[in-house]
Order: structure tokens, then sequence, then C-alpha cells
């Protein structure tokens, strides 16, 4: 696989609610092949202050040229006023996973 062909993409969401929302919509539109889903504890700048709050990360295993189409979905669906959407190159990984994720998307 050349690099960046994959891509993981984090986000964050309020609650596991919202976060298997978010998983269901994105795997049934095909944009991602996997999506991982952890309860994370995230500190952060909001309106001038620092803030802590419980939340769910997740990871979805998807292609670069999905990206554009994922990241509007999540906006679309999602309660924050500005979500947490970072694509994170894969340079490297087991080709038969790399397959399994073109093949998921339908990208093979």
């Amino acid at each position: 696989m050349d690099q960046a062909e994959a891509c993981v993409v984090m986000v964050t969401a309020a609650n596991k609610e919202e976060a298997e929302r978010l998983a269901i919509a994105t795997l049934e539109a095909r944009l991602a092949a996997c999506v991982q889903i952890q309860a994370i504890a995230s500190h952060y700048w909001w309106d001038g202050k620092i803030t802590s709050d419980s939340e769910q990360l997740l990871l979805f295993k998807t292609l670069p040229a999905k990206f554009a189409a994922l990241r509007d979905l999540i906006i679309s669906l999602h309660s924050y006023e500005t979500p947490e959407i970072i694509q994170l190159p894969v340079t490297a990984g087991a080709d038969s996973y790399l397959a399994w994720i073109r093949r998921e998307v339908g990208a093979e």
C-alpha cells in the first residue's frame, strides 16, 4: 500500500449513545471499515478557560478519498458546535488489513 492510502479519523463525542450513532451511520454509508469507541477524559481550552469533560473517542478506519464525505456526515449528525475531526495518515500496516479497509469502503 502506498503512503497515506489509508487513514484513521479521530472524533470525540459527548456520550456513548452519540458515539454509537455516529459509528453506525458512517458504517452504513460505507465511509469507514471499522470504528472503535473508547471512554476518555478530555482537558481543553473553551470560551477562554480550561475545561474538563468525559467523552467518547471514535477511531474511524478509512481511506483519504472518503474523508470529505465522512467529515460532512459527522458534522451533520454531531451535537458539538465545533466537533474534533482529525485525519491521521496510515503509512504502513498489515497488507491484509489494509486490503480489508479498501474492500469495506468500496475501493476494490
